[in-house]
């Protein structure tokens, strides 16, 4: 009897039957370029002020943390910026978590979530786990989304909650503010809340706007964020929001008391008080992603246009082939289940040296 048939005897939720759990693949190899991480690591100095700010907490580790993690959330505040305080903010263990408490507070059993595939892979398993129904939305042949069309499907649908995905994952590219603001309009007569993930919001092009400029005097308007990308600290485990208060006090309601370690609030902080030397090298990942770019379109290749640390591109005849030739080089990056597509994280100059060089030969070959 294997693993699943053995799960299958327990009495599980039937909406978790058959279900899959995420999972990239973590494979022992040279270069990992498949899960979007900031491949730079951590600058010396942010790490000294980090490990000084744990080692100060281990004396207290026998106490509760700060429930309400108010220096973080103050530290938070003054980094996004947009006249934002610390009654705007949230954060919990990682981006996917504060995204889990949205549908525990907001959707549920007899709610939605719409989102708009391809898209970030974790919203349809975030419904399933809080049981809310997930709704697949359209996009264009090319996976763009314009404001008519997302606005449409929100009018037509009358979604509990939607999820905007910006830059989108895995495609890179980043949405209009046109788009948010039709579809927060377009939700208006059904309530809906509108959450838009910038994950990757650091790595936009000069010029691209964040949602958070046109977060003020809309209350069903919510921004997420990670330090899992820019600031390299994926192994961290710091996701945030930021938000009217109300929201806020919302997820109070279904938050785990006092989720956030005494630990996590502390490098989170740490960090944060080190974001320039720890976001020193965006500039330079954003050079390595243009650079992608450049050399798909040499290779006769169609990347889609980035404003995220990955490159989404297409023109492969056989992407399964072309990822297995790329592991046997010791190059691991990501196979999306879209036909034609691979995706790839920029890193290094090293490591971005080393996929192209890969993807040189096998196309040659």
């Amino acid at each position: 009897m294997d693993q699943f048939e053995r799960l299958a005897q327990l009495p599980l939720r039937d909406d978790l039957r058959g279900q899959h759990p995420y999972g990239a693949p973590q494979l022992d190899v040279p270069i990992l370029l498949n899960v979007n991480e900031n491949t730079f690591g951590v600058p010396q100095d942010a790490r000294d002020a980090i490990l000084a700010a744990v080692a100060g907490e281990l004396n207290h580790l026998n106490r509760y943390p700060d429930r309400e993690f108010t220096t973080l959330r103050q530290e938070l505040a003054s980094y996004l910026g947009h006249g934002l305080d610390e009654g705007n903010i949230w954060a919990g263990n990682g981006s996917n978590e504060v995204l889990q408490q949205l549908l525990q507070a907001f959707g549920g059993p007899g709610r939605t979530v719409m989102g708009f595939p391809p898209t970030y892979s974790m919203y349809p398993l975030l419904a399933s786990g809080t049981g809310t129904t997930y709704l697949a939305g359209v996009r264009a042949g090319d996976y763009g989304l314009s404001a008519e069309s997302a606005a449409a499907q929100v009018r037509e649908q009358a979604p509990s909650l939607v999820i905007l995905c910006s830059p989108n994952n895995p495609t890179g590219t980043a949405l209009g503010l046109d788009v948010v603001e039709a579809v927060y309009e377009a939700g208006e007569a059904s309530q809906t809340m509108v959450i838009v993930d910038e994950a990757y919001a650091e790595f936009s092009h000069t010029g691209t706007d964040s949602a958070l400029s046109v977060l003020e005097g809309r209350p069903r308007l919510v921004v997420s964020r990670t330090m899992s990308k820019a600031f390299a600290m994926a192994g961290a485990r710091l996701g945030y929001l930021a938000a009217a208060p109300e929201v806020t006090d919302a997820l109070r309601l279904v938050r785990l008391p006092y989720h956030l370690s005494a630990i996590t609030q502390a490098t989170a902080v740490a960090a944060l008080r080190n974001s320039d030397s720890l976001l020193a090298n965006v500039e330079a990942i954003k050079v390595q992603r243009d650079r992608i770019v450049d050399g798909l379109i040499e290779l006769g290749l169609t990347p889609a246009p980035s404003d995220s640390n990955f490159v989404f591109f297409g023109g492969l005849e056989d992407p399964s082939a072309v990822w297995e030739a790329l592991l046997a080089r010791g190059v691991l990056i990501r196979d999306v289940g879209i036909p034609g597509h691979l995706r790839v994280t920029a890193g290094t100059e090293a490591e971005t040296t080393a996929f192209l060089d890969g993807m040189r030969a096998i196309l040659a070959g």
